[in-house]
Order: C-alpha cells, then sequence, then structure tokens
C-alpha cells in the first residue's frame, strides 16, 4: 500500500467517528456556519447558531434583517462586522439570483460574499455530499506540511498537491481526518509525538527526534 494511502487508513482506524463539528440543518445554514467559522472554533459557532436559525431559518431572513441586529447575533464568533456585511450579502444573491436556494457548484459558491475556495469545498461535502476538493485549514496545512505530503505554504498549493496524491474516494476521509488529527494529536504546540501512529512516516518527528523510533 502507498504510504499516502496507508497514512489515511491508519487515521481511519484512530478515528472512526471523523465528521464535521458543525450544527445546521439546511444547506443554507451550513454556509453561514461556514463563514462564521472563520478565525472562529467550531464549538463557539455551535453555541451561536442554534438560537439563530430557530429564528432565521431563511436566506430571506438574513436578506431582510437590518445589519446591526445580525452583528449583534453573531458578536461573540470574532470579525463579526465583516462575517455580518458577508452573510447578509451572500443571501440577498441566494434569494434574488437563485430564489432562495443555495448553488451546488464551487464555481457558484465561490461568487458568494465571504466563501472562498476552503469554505466552498467544505459547503460541498458537508452540505451536498459531493466533495469536489480538499479543504487546507490550520490543520490540514501543518500536517501536510509535517508528513511531508506537500513542502508548500499557501492552502491552495497544498490542496492541489493532495489531489495529485489522493483519487476522488478519499476526499472525504481526507477533508475530516486531517483536521481531526490536528485537534487531537498533531497539535502546533507540542505535538503528542509519542502517541502518533504516524511518526514512522513523519518528516517532522524525524527531524526532531534524531529519526529515532
Amino acid at each position: 500500500m502507498k504510504k499516502e494511502i496507508e497514512i489515511i487508513e491508519i487515521l481511519k482506524k484512530l478515528y472512526p467517528d471523523a465528521k464535521c463539528s458543525l450544527d445546521f440543518k439546511t444547506p443554507f445554514q451550513m454556509m453561514v456556519a461556514v463563514v462564521l467559522s472563520a478565525q472562529c472554533t467550531d464549538a463557539r459557532v455551535n453555541q451561536v447558531t442554534p438560537s439563530i436559525f430557530a429564528k432565521y431559518p431563511e436566506p430571506k431572513d438574513f436578506a431582510d434583517m437590518d445589519i446591526k441586529l445580525l452583528e449583534s447575533l453573531i458578536h461573540s464568533c470574532g470579525f463579526y462586522k465583516n462575517k455580518a456585511k458577508n452573510i447578509k450579502a451572500a443571501s440577498e444573491i441566494i434569494v434574488n439570483k437563485y430564489n432562495g436556494i443555495l448553488p451546488n457548484t464551487m464555481e457558484e459558491l465561490m461568487e458568494l460574499p465571504g466563501v472562498g475556495r476552503k469554505s466552498a469545498n467544505v459547503i460541498m461535502l458537508e452540505a451536498f455530499n459531493n466533495p469536489q476538493g480538499i479543504a487546507v485549514d490550520t490543520h490540514a496545512k501543518r500536517i501536510s506540511n509535517r508528513l511531508g505530503l506537500s513542502d508548500k505554504s499557501d492552502p491552495l498549493q497544498i490542496e492541489q498537491d493532495l489531489l495529485k496524491i489522493y483519487p476522488k474516494k478519499y476526499y472525504y476521509d481526507v477533508n475530516h481526518l486531517l483536521v481531526w488529527h490536528g485537534r487531537n494529536l498533531c497539535k502546533a504546540q507540542k505535538p503528542d509525538c509519542s502517541n502518533c501512529p504516524l511518526k514512522k512516516y513523519c518528516k517532522y518527528y524525524k527531524e526532531n527526534n534524531g529519526g529515532k523510533f
């Protein structure tokens, strides 16, 4: 088995329940949650969104909402002014251009304010179960570099390296497993290398432990 595939198979055994940690009921709600999650933890977003979505579940609700009200609702997620502006503008586009239905292609999603390639990748995977690529967040970036899957620093370039390695059938697993491994073992500060089942493949471990296992 190829090293890169074996890495994913090992992580699948380590994290059999790996999945997206953002809570949502509709594709539109997923988009809002993803926009809010920028520079914010998923746990914080999940504390904020239930009460919002209970009262304002649809794109039209956000399109019609006073911007100051929206800012106050999402304040604790950080960067609230910019996020509120993007969510409201995206909602207006969804209502006016797509009849209130979130579009389901990468190209159309990336035209929405606040939705870049990483966010569009997450939405395509989670909301539409149709992964088109690999969302490279800080965890995926760090682990890709440490394992030698990519030597790039730009998330878009890292994604392209990963897409050359992994067939589409692995997109779902790669998207979730790199994030879970980053949160649990391969942390930015003080990674738990001694308990990591990937250390025999890991450039970072070899460089920091004299190549010893």
